[in-house]
């Protein structure tokens, strides 16, 4: 019997927090010209080490520009356009997230397609203009790139970042083709959609089927689907994800708590 396995990227195979804060700087300056125009270097730091502090709450890249400015709001009183931003702490967004962004969504009047769009041309732009930093503010988990080199089983890539991005980073970072048909990315459907897909394929039936992800709220949803009952599902502790949704995971009998090595090891 073979194995099968569904990786997410960010937080799975790569830390993408660095590029994925400093986009969003990128970004919010053009999206919020007025807002950004005046803020010093200080506070730029500031915000990126904020960010990869409340990092996991994102599940989709555009949440990223929404938490830049909701931190500029919390720190600059005068500039405030949102009734969430006073008194509000990182451990405020890291709990209150999805409560927080549909009333910051409607008080800013944003779009969420217009702001995948602009992520994504952000990132396009510093792409082509510098490479080799863009790819530089990332960086694969260690042992990560032999793991995929190397692995026997059939490896699919399941993410909520654009694929082109992941293709690059796998390429550049970890010196791995994925065929492209392998990876599903942002706009290929939420991701019980595409476990269910893959499972159905005439040429993975009889396969041992495992799902690793970061996000603790994904794999609720897989539970939720008595469908995917046949999914062995990990939640991988060296991603995006807090202390407290660990040992929430740890409780729960269909998640496997794992390792970064023990990972590497799965995949060989």
């Amino acid at each position: 019997m073979g194995e099968l396995y569904a990786l997410d990227f960010d937080g799975v195979i790569c830390d993408s927090c660095g590029e994925s804060s400093l986009s969003a700087l990128k970004a919010a300056k053009v999206r919020w010209p007025g807002l950004f125009d005046g803020v010093d270097s200080t506070t730029e730091d500031w915000i990126v080490d904020q960010m990869h502090i409340v990092r996991p709450v994102v599940e989709t890249g555009y949440e990223n520009l929404l938490l830049v400015r909701l931190l500029l709001e919390t720190r600059t009183p005068s500039i405030r356009k949102s009734s969430v931003a006073e008194g509000l702490a990182v451990e405020g967004i890291l709990e209150n997230w999805s409560k927080l962004k549909p009333i910051i969504m409607e008080e800013w009047g944003e779009d969420r397609e217009a702001l995948i769009d602009l992520f994504g041309k952000v990132r396009d732009e510093w792409l082509e203009q510098d490479f080799a930093t863009w790819i530089g503010a990332n960086r694969i988990y260690p042992g990560v790139s032999d793991a995929l080199k190397f692995a026997s089983s059939r490896v699919y890539i399941v993410t909520t970042k654009q694929s082109r991005f992941a293709d690059a980073l796998l390429r550049e970072l970890a010196g791995v083709t994925i065929p492209p048909e392998r990876i599903y990315g942002l706009g290929t459907g939420p991701k019980v959609e595409i476990l269910k897909q893959l499972q159905k394929r005439p040429e993975h039936q009889g396969l041992t089927l495992h799902f690793v992800e970061d996000r603790l709220a994904t794999l609720k949803n897989v539970i939720k689907e008595p469908e995917l009952d046949n999914w062995n599902l990990y939640l991988g502790n060296w991603g995006y994800n807090t202390a407290q949704e660990k040992e929430e995971a740890a409780a729960i009998a269909r998640i496997h708590v794992l390792q970064l090595s023990d990972f590497s090891k799965k995949l060989k």
